[in-house]
């Protein structure tokens, strides 16, 4: 039933951006070890270091847009370690800021599950074509996942084509994101933060604030509060929760391909993992995009969200609440009963639904499917957002099963009560069998996100959590194999 394509996406180590580095970092002797950098810089003969000079340039320069200025900006950022009057010219600047600055493959190690939606540019089509927009998931050194993109057009004639993915690959402008106050006070509580000093704040802050006016708030105080010896760790966890939000902002002359979100927040520091994107229409029918992803900070994990009009100015969010405790949550595509609705996993082995008023506080509503066959007898989840069909929701999932085996099958929910499971699949839709054993991850097939496009779903596929691969089936046929609960 389900149709291989030869459409396919490798990993590609030569895709690269360059960011600040600093030697030593983490360690006690890291500032001292800046300090001798600096030295070594201004001890070096001029002709030696006008050579290195030109040479760092003109080597970034073939991957990086705006090199020199990335460079003297990294210089700029251990200026301070430059001693006494010493002024550096613009060689010895470019050479320290070098010495500061490292390349990181983004998807040096592998490239893996796959989020399909509708491009928000569709000009240049001819009929019955459609341009699509895929989220991968990036694997780097230290296996530090983020999130890049990928372009493809599906053809009339049920063929999927890959657009050559653009470079060089860039990082967005990053701002700082603002907070309802009601938001913050539940994720403050979500964390255990919500304590007395938190809601003095809390009581301080207008409805809406950036961390300009959380600081403002914490200075207007009452000292009996702020001089506390115990104050200094709620304070510091206030400040640490609004920065987790923020703005993340690609200029438009930037193709998609070449746009990669890196970790920002302290909370994503080890990862951000397996985006599940979705087009969303809204209740008044402007139509967005938005995903959520497991950020990981080398010890907990915890879903965030992404809402963007467009694919290059993302708004990067907590989600908190009962119904945001674990990975794998994946969005409606539009408001159900005028309530937003979620799949998770917040038990780490059940399908559950989640409902939010607002979209990022969730509540669970329990339990929605079980492990039911051998195939996925270690765990259940999803693959992605709900697709609407006349029949019902069409929901992707994925088994895990003996040997960690990852296998794809499917439920259907009612449209109007999607608490109600009315179908699902007995067998497995795609294993990981012959060729799409083996991987970065061996005996694995995941997708974050199908697509449905002329009565065939789409399925973009991470394979061994190493390459993507393309799958088809016509929906009909899908919904057809799988068997009807009689009751839910």
């Amino acid at each position: 039933m389900i149709r291989a394509h030869p459409a396919r996406l490798e990993h590609d180590p030569s895709r690269v951006v360059a960011r600040f580095f600093l030697p030593g970092d983490g360690l006690p002797s890291s500032h001292s070890r800046v300090t001798q950098i600096v030295a070594r810089v201004l001890e070096s003969p001029t002709r030696l270091t006008q050579e290195a000079a030109d040479r760092v340039v003109a080597e970034l320069t073939e991957r990086h847009a705006g090199a020199a200025d990335l460079i003297l900006a990294n210089a700029r950022a251990v200026g301070s370690r430059v001693r006494g009057s010493a002024r550096l010219t613009e060689s010895q600047a470019l050479v320290l800021g070098a010495a500061f600055t490292a390349e990181y493959a983004v998807e040096g190690a592998a490239l893996c599950n796959p989020s399909a939606v509708v491009h928000p540019y569709q000009d240049g089509l001819a009929p019955d074509q459609l341009r699509v927009a895929i989220a991968l998931r990036c694997i780097g050194e230290g296996h530090i996942s983020s999130i890049g993109f990928a372009e493809a057009v599906i053809d009339a004639d049920d063929t999927w084509t890959f657009a050559p993915r653009a470079a060089p690959i860039t990082g967005p402008a990053v701002s700082v994101g603002d907070w309802s106050r009601h938001h913050f006070g539940r994720s403050l509580e979500h964390e255990g933060h919500l304590n007395d000093l938190a809601n003095a704040v809390l009581s301080d802050l207008p409805e809406r604030f950036t961390g300009v006016e959380l600081e403002q708030a914490i200075l207007s105080l009452p000292d009996q509060l702020s001089t506390r010896p115990d104050s200094r760790g709620p304070t510091q966890a206030l400040r640490d929760m609004a920065a987790s939000a923020y703005h993340a902002d690609f200029p438009a002359a930037v193709p998609l391909s070449a746009r990669v979100l890196l970790p920002v927040a302290a909370e994503e520091d080890h990862g951000m993992e397996d985006a599940r994107f979705v087009r969303f229409t809204g209740e008044d029918g402007a139509i967005g995009y938005r995903a959520t992803y497991t950020a990981y900070d080398g010890q907990d994990i915890a879903p965030r969200l992404i809402t963007s009009p467009d694919l290059s100015a993302f708004a990067i969010h907590r989600l908190t609440g009962t119904g945001a405790r674990n990975k794998g949550m994946a969005l409606f595509p539009r408001l159900v009963g005028g309530h937003h609705l979620a799949l998770s996993r917040t038990d780490g082995e059940n399908i559950s639904l989640a409902r939010s008023a607002d979209g990022v506080i969730w509540d669970d509503l329990g339990i929605l499917h079980r492990p039911t066959e051998l195939w996925e007898l270690v765990q259940l989840g999803n693959c992605g957002a709900p697709i609407e069909t006349d029949e019902g929701w069409v929901v992707l999932t994925h088994g895990v099963g003996p040997l960690r085996t990852y296998s794809l099958g499917a439920l259907m929910l009612d449209l109007d009560h999607p608490s109600k499971v009315i179908a699902r699949s007995t067998a497995p839709l795609l294993q990981p069998t012959g060729d799409l054993r083996d991987g970065y991850v061996p005996r694995v097939v995941y997708s974050c996100g199908a697509i449905l496009h002329r009565k065939t779903l789409w399925i973009p596929v991470g394979v061994g959590d190493a390459r993507i691969q393309i799958f088809s089936v016509p929906i009909d046929e899908l919904i057809a194999s799988m068997t009807r609960l009689s009751s839910n």
